[in-house]
């Protein structure tokens, strides 16, 4: 597994939306210039099931704080192995038919800036080392109010 470069692209990809439509992953929706995308193991993982709630009802707090209009969180699901792989993911397989009934992503974090850039990218290979989005928020809002560039991008 490769991890996902610092400033690249996320490559962009639809995946299906809860209500039946696609949300298309590393393009920001409707009048925002940048995305935040959470991926989880999922709703099997308990662990990972409070913090996608906790995450997500505190992302979306953070994303309507920082940027005007005020976004809706929209949710995604069912990565593909191939759409795991191309974002630099850990998946992991199963402990037991009991867990899951396939390979699953473990944890990762990323956002997008308005050069449709990767301007923070944090994966995990366990669901014990979720990132703290409350500083996530914070570098965020010193990031679109500084111009800070990109981190972990030296070529050296």
């Amino acid at each position: 597994m490769r991890p996902l470069p610092a400033g690249s692209a996320l490559p962009k990809t639809g995946v299906a939306r809860l209500g039946g439509s696609t949300l298309t992953l590393g393009t920001p929706r409707g009048d925002h210039d940048w995305q935040l995308v959470l991926v989880y193991r999922g709703l099997h993982c308990p662990i990972c099931k409070c913090w996608k709630l906790t995450s997500m009802n505190w992302a979306s707090t953070l994303w309507r704080c920082l940027l005007t209009p005020k976004p809706k969180p929209a949710r995604g699901y069912d990565l593909s192995i191939a759409q795991m792989k191309t974002r630099g993911l850990y998946i992991s397989d199963p402990c037991s038919p009991q867990e899951f009934d396939r390979p699953f992503a473990e944890p990762g974090v990323f956002v997008i800036n308005a050069d449709g850039a990767v301007q923070i990218v944090d994966v995990s290979n366990a669901p014990f080392a979720h990132p703290e989005l409350r500083g996530v928020a914070k570098y965020i809002k010193f990031v679109r109010g500084s111009d800070y560039p990109v981190r972990g991008t030296h070529k050296g």
